[in-house]
């Protein structure tokens, strides 16, 4: 059994170094050509293919807006964190990659806060094992594992997300919070992330929560068997557009962490108590089944969410639960199998399989082709999953 430690190491910046960083130009010598990363390489080395560097860390520092940081296949045990703070530009945003398709894994279990002491707050400085303060990168092909966070990316624009695989982490898989805007998440998968230190109730497989800024879009992401919610908009104040993605399995206690909170939404979209700020986010076209909890909620968001095209099945509580305080509208939505199908409250709801009525049976319940190896393209493979037998155009289709 593994004891989690006390005290981690020592934040590796200030967060007032951080932002000096963000803005500081590149340091002398950077380069803006593409800088190779392999674990059999050295810091000394001039990050050529045929002599890389070691870390990704160093090439973080070295690279110039425009560049490219390509990781060689292997895994990377880190003993601090990485901190991206440093920007690309719109007309020159920074690559981070896996070189060629290889496999890279980025491993955090070295870092503190795997996990934290019970009660503990992680050190905003040491949350991720990538801990992104930064604009304009596109990172893509990782798989981040064991850290205090995968991804923890605050005050950050304009980054596309491609690819990525957060899973056994000791907090939210991938977090995005602050002033953040126009950042796409896509094709991402995040799982078995759980959270000792707070028994349960935080880890989720993608968080964008206590922050604000327009056009963030998550498409094609798989979020399962996370110990709290598959999706989670806390207290995120601006829209949030989500399409073809799935939630499953969430919310169940597989850790067997004492004094259980995990709360098992498939996807939680915002939440305010029904008092707070509005959000109106949309989900189109998006799957959530087998969670411990609700399959869709508004979870106390008092704006108006857009509901179009989904599909609730097999949720140990409510389908779609939107009586929490939203004026939401819900067309074309499939509830099947859940404990109740629906919770309207002041929402509107057309065209839904409860307003239809009658008996709707699923060409198939198999779900191994949805949740099996994705595309040559990253995309998830479609399949008849949960499609209506009926042929109406009712409910998601993957």
């Amino acid at each position: 059994m593994r004891f989690p430690r006390l005290f981690g190491p020592l934040a590796a910046a200030s967060l007032a170094a951080a932002a000096s960083a963000l803005a500081a130009p590149a340091p002398a010598g950077a380069a803006a050509a593409t800088l190779y990363v392999a674990t059999n390489g050295s810091d000394g080395n001039a990050g050529t293919l045929a002599a890389p560097l070691a870390t990704i860390q160093k090439a973080v520092g070295l690279v110039a807006a425009g560049g490219t940081i390509a990781v060689r296949g292997g895994t990377y045990a880190l003993t601090t964190n990485i901190q991206i703070t440093r920007s690309g530009t719109s007309s020159a945003p920074i690559a981070l990659t896996a070189y060629n398709g290889e496999k890279v894994t980025v491993d955090g279990e070295a870092l503190g806060y795997t996990p934290g002491a019970v009660g503990s707050t992680i050190p905003a400085a040491q949350r991720g094992a990538i801990h992104m303060e930064a604009s304009y990168w596109r990172i893509t092909g990782l798989e981040i594992v064991h850290g205090p966070y995968a991804v923890y990316c605050n005050n950050c624009s304009n980054n596309v997300f491609e690819r990525l695989s957060t899973h056994d982490n000791y907090e939210t898989g991938f977090q995005l919070q602050g002033t953040s805007a126009n950042n796409q998440i896509l094709d991402l998968d995040s799982y078995n992330n759980r959270d000792p230190r707070k028994n349960g109730e935080s880890a989720d497989g993608l968080g964008i929560k206590e922050g604000s800024g327009s056009g963030n879009v998550v498409r094609g992401a798989r979020l399962w068997s996370n110990i709290d919610d598959g999706l989670d908009l806390w207290m995120f104040t601006s829209a949030v557009t989500i399409s073809g993605t799935i939630a499953y399995g969430n919310g169940y206690n597989r850790w067997n962490i004492p004094n259980f909170s995990g709360d098992g939404n498939g996807f939680k979209l915002g939440g305010s108590g029904g008092t707070g700020p509005a959000a109106d986010h949309s989900v189109t076209n998006s799957m959530s089944f087998a969670n411990a909890a609700h399959g869709f909620t508004d979870n106390g968001n008092t704006g108006t969410l857009t509901v179009n095209r989904d599909t609730a099945w097999n949720n140990a509580k409510t389908g779609f639960d939107f009586d929490g305080g939203s004026t939401s509208k819900l067309t074309a939505n499939l509830a099947v199998g859940n404990k109740t199908a629906v919770a309207l409250g002041s929402s509107t709801a057309s065209g839904n399989s409860w307003n239809t009525g009658g008996t709707w049976t699923l060409l198939s319940t198999d779900q191994s082709v949805i949740t099996g190896p994705r595309t040559s393209s990253g995309a998830i493979a479609s399949s008849n999953f949960l499609v209506p037998a009926n042929g109406q155009a009712v409910g998601a289709r993957i």
